[in-house]
């Protein structure tokens, strides 16, 4: 057996030679080795770069470095090593027994707020519901008037949440005691008291219409044209054997009810006057981040594209907020139970009509997006039809920066919605049987942003392609229309009739609709024109020319509209129906069901006719109920254009 010391077949020294190499190495780069060149020794000691010898166990003559043994400097270095290893490893414990004790005390402080988190949430509570109640108690004292608006939201919100309380501790008792019972003796019922009932309702509507058009025939028109709208639709229903006349009737009672409240009483109107002024107050606050962007003394300059496209963009910013803290879904959610339960439509279609007041025509099927691919066409149809007959709630904000009275827009938003779906099951009634029957049986979806800043930024984000829409359709659209009119001139001039042109031709084609909606008719071709402007470009160019029309009765300049004859207009355009809409929706609708494209392509302009038709009905309705002389409706009308 060779000893370490031998290299013959050996790797001892070999091994030995090549740690002491890096060892040299290492202290010639950290400067610890010698100033002088060093030579490594046979006898493995390190020696300067000198002819002299060194005794290793002598002392240093001259100027003889001392040598320094590797196993020496390795002591050295492991010694140091261990030291800061030691001081690391005291500094790590202090810092864990630091850290250790503030994840007690937290996770102590988490299980005490568990054990008494109901007691600490009605503290919160009462405190900030007594600190409300002293504020409410001053501004009501100092004015009353003026802190109406927030006495309004306190009552909505008290109804809310005592509805809560009792539908969360009492609503299944109530319901199993009297809803159910009831519900089940009306229905018996029904089936033997339907035809008294009708005739009461036609005795009814027959006593209305002769006491509220007994001081003005002329809102006798309205009425028939109600009728005849509602005689067409039923001669070119799809299946006109298969009318189910509840929806139809229901939808009408409903439609006629909001009307008498809203345009027929002095107190329907002052509020629904009210929600205008509310709303009008609310969207003038877009005027600062317009200001801001485009110039506070230049922005109006450029009417459309920076005062009215901003008012899209902060609107669709606020809906998204409130469906974020779920304002929407609860006030949809109700809106579309009162409709099933009335016009015992189904749930799918009830929740997108309710969602059509309040959003576009795109956003409302997102509400019943895993419902659309087992929907019946009868449904689809519905859903379409909804869209066409109602506005968006970011584009309600741009109609009324036109100088458009904010209260009728908001009660033609409402009133279209049951309209919508009458006149969808009658144009295109149902023949199968629904796979959404409830309303309990759909949850709304729940805003997915994480906090509210997130949900007004996805809102603005979403806006902006609908304000680029916007205004795209509007240049290219207008483009295209001139490009028409200046053809049309061209070849009337050459048979006399240079006034020939696309809104010519809509005055005479819609005129007998305009007539029968129960606008004068003096006005009747004016609104024609209107009516064909909405149909074939889109009703923001169509509301642009209304507001000029109002302008010029303020101004008493140029062509006018009676005040009756505006109401109607405003009725009538307040909704989608247009031909560009028809590729909106399709195109909204396809990625959502994508197995459904040939049935909703196939159903499309259908749907646009009845949507067309709900708005001319609302229309019927306003032209039968509104009357100004029953209340200052002129001087609030003007006062309200005047201020926009």
């Amino acid at each position: 057996m060779m000893s370490p010391t031998e290299t013959e077949n050996g790797t001892s020294d070999v091994n030995d030679s090549k740690l002491l190499e890096l060892i040299i190495r290492s202290q010639e780069k950290d400067g610890s080795c010698y100033s002088n060149p060093a030579v490594i020794t046979e006898d493995g000691f390190q020696k300067p770069d000198n002819s002299k010898e060194f005794d290793p166990s002598g002392e240093p003559e001259g100027d003889e470095v001392p040598p320094t043994t590797p196993l020496n400097h390795m002591s050295i270095t492991i010694e140091e090593g261990d030291k800061a290893e030691e001081a690391d490893k005291a500094e790590d414990d202090i810092q864990i027994k630091f850290w250790t004790f503030i994840d007690n005390v937290t996770a102590d402080g988490i299980q005490l707020l568990k054990d008494n988190e109901t007691l600490l949430k009605r503290t919160c509570y009462i405190t900030i519901a007594l600190f409300y109640l002293a504020y409410l108690v001053v501004i009501c004292h100092r004015d009353v008037q003026e802190a109406g608006i927030l006495l309004a939201l306190t009552g909505i919100g008290v109804f809310c949440f005592v509805y809560n309380i009792i539908r969360d501790h009492h609503g299944e008792t109530i319901w199993l005691n009297c809803g159910k019972p009831t519900t089940k003796f009306c229905n018996k019922l029904w089936k033997y008291a339907k035809w008294i009932f009708f005739f009461l309702f036609l005795s009814a509507v027959g006593v209305s219409l002769y006491l509220v058009t007994r001081g003005n025939p002329e809102q006798l028109i309205s009425a028939g044209g109600l009728l005849v709208f509602i005689l067409i639709t039923y001669v070119f229903s799809k299946h006109p054997r298969h009318v189910k006349w509840r929806p139809v009737i229901w939808g009408l009672v409903l439609q006629f009810f909001l009307g008498v409240l809203i345009l027929r009483t002095q107190l329907g109107y002052q509020v629904f006057e009210w929600l205008g002024n509310v709303t009008r107050s609310f969207l003038e606050f877009s005027d600062a981040g317009a200001k801001f962007v485009f110039g506070k003394d230049t922005f109006m300059d450029h009417f459309f594209a920076f005062k009215v496209l901003p008012v899209v963009i902060y609107f669709s910013a606020a809906i998204s907020v409130f469906y974020h803290w779920g304002i929407m879904q609860v006030v949809i959610s109700k809106i579309a139970w009162l409709m099933q339960n009335t016009m015992r439509t189904t749930a799918s279609e009830s929740l997108n009509a309710a969602g059509n007041i309040f959003i576009g025509q795109t956003e409302a099927p997102l509400l019943i997006r895993p419902l659309l691919k087992d929907m019946t066409k009868s449904e689809l149809h519905a859903v379409m039809t909804g869209g066409f007959a109602t506005i968006a709630g970011s584009v309600l904000g741009a109609y009324i920066s036109f100088g458009i009275s904010p209260s009728h827009l908001l009660s033609a938003s409402v009133m279209s919605a049951p309209a919508a779906l009458a006149i969808s099951k009658l144009f295109y009634p149902e023949t199968k049987k629904s796979k959404t029957k409830n309303i309990e049986d759909i949850e709304l979806p729940k805003g997915e942003h994480r906090n509210v800043i997130e949900a007004a930024s996805y809102g603005a984000y979403t806006a902006v392609p609908l304000a680029l829409n916007i205004a795209g359709n509007l240049i290219a659209f207008l483009a295209l229309l001139a490009l028409l009119n200046g053809i049309l001139g061209y070849l009337g001039g050459l048979a006399g009739v240079p006034e020939l042109s696309f809104e010519f031709i809509c005055s005479y084609v819609f005129m007998p609709i305009a007539f029968m909606m129960g606008v004068e008719p003096k006005d009747c071709r004016i609104v024609a024109e209107l009516v064909g402007a909405k149909t074939f470009i889109n009703e923001f160019y169509a509301y642009e020319k209304l507001s000029e029309y109002i302008e010029n009765r303020v101004s008493g300049t140029g062509p006018q509209l009676s005040i009756r004859s505006e109401v109607i207009a405003t009725y009538a355009l307040c909704g989608f129906a247009n031909i560009g809409s028809i590729g909106i929706q399709l195109g909204g609708l396809i990625p959502l069901a994508p197995t459904r494209k040939s049935d909703l392509a196939d159903i499309a302009i259908r749907a646009l006719i009845a949507g067309s038709v709900a708005c001319f009905m609302t229309a019927c309705v306003a032209g039968v109920l509104y009357d100004e002389s029953n209340y200052d409706g002129a001087a609030a009308m003007i006062n309200e254009t005047l201020s926009s």
